[in-house]
């Protein structure tokens, strides 16, 4: 049987519609995203300080910073070429270090980015300078997900990666949480074949339906070895008392 190399693919069969605004239609088909909101939404309403929120993307979460003090999106020069994000009021950079004083922010927001980047340790240091002491690092990583954005996706990243990477970086407090378990990611793998078929999905949307009912249903059980991804709380330490 002749089979694919993978190593030269430079795209994706079919790429989900962009996520511009997470809106109720959307993140009821998508638990992704669903339990992505489901996590960030209680903790960004209560943010009152600065947020950058890195790797931004079309700023899908910034509606719920209902109270922050001030809010900013940085992203790489490539988004634009490389998934199809741009806004005027976005930060685009090119390497370190990013225009951002030291310990200037109260809390970096980094939703399914780590992925992207090919040196996962270089930005994370980059975002514990750009924190105050005692300032907050919430993040999100996918693992039981497509290779999406091909070929610009390069990592699935464990409890035990996550932790040793943060610790490396110097942060501290360190918390991972998964978003699901193993019978809401059946239920995203039932729908991620379904949402492809374009008109041929229509006989199976009831079999679409059900998966997302017991998939939104799911993501009240903390159990298992395998979910969707992680969202993952930090701290750049406290300075010291002198």
């Amino acid at each position: 049987m002749k089979r694919r190399n993978l190593a030269l693919r430079s795209s994706e069969s079919w790429r989900p519609p962009a996520l511009r605004k997470p809106t109720l239609l959307r993140r009821l088909g998508d638990l992704q995203l669903q339990s992505i909101w489901r996590d960030l939404r209680p903790v960004l309403a209560h943010e009152t300080g600065a947020v950058l929120d890195v790797g931004c993307g079309e700023q899908p979460y910034r509606s719920l910073l209902t109270h922050a003090g001030s809010y900013q999106g940085l992203d790489i020069a490539e988004a634009n070429d490389r998934f199809g994000y741009g806004r005027d009021d976005t930060l685009y950079v090119s390497g370190y270090p990013w225009p951002v004083p030291d310990a200037s922010i109260d809390l970096a927001l980094c939703t399914e980015v780590l992925e992207h980047v090919l040196e996962p340790a270089d930005l994370l240091t980059e975002v514990k300078r750009c924190l105050r002491p005692g300032g907050r690092l919430l993040m999100t990583v996918p693992f039981a997900a497509r290779w999406h954005f091909v070929p610009f996706d390069y990592w699935r990243f464990t409890p035990s990666a996550i932790s040793h990477l943060l610790g490396e970086a110097g942060f501290v407090d360190v918390k991972v949480y998964s978003r699901g378990n193993p019978v809401t990611v059946t239920a995203q793998k039932v729908l991620a074949l379904i949402a492809p078929l374009g008109a041929a999905r229509v006989p199976l949307m009831p079999v679409a339906a059900a998966a997302a009912l017991v998939g939104h249903w799911s993501l009240k059980g903390d159990w298992g070895e395998d979910c969707l991804g992680y969202t993952v709380v930090a701290k750049r330490p406290a300075a010291p008392v002198t």
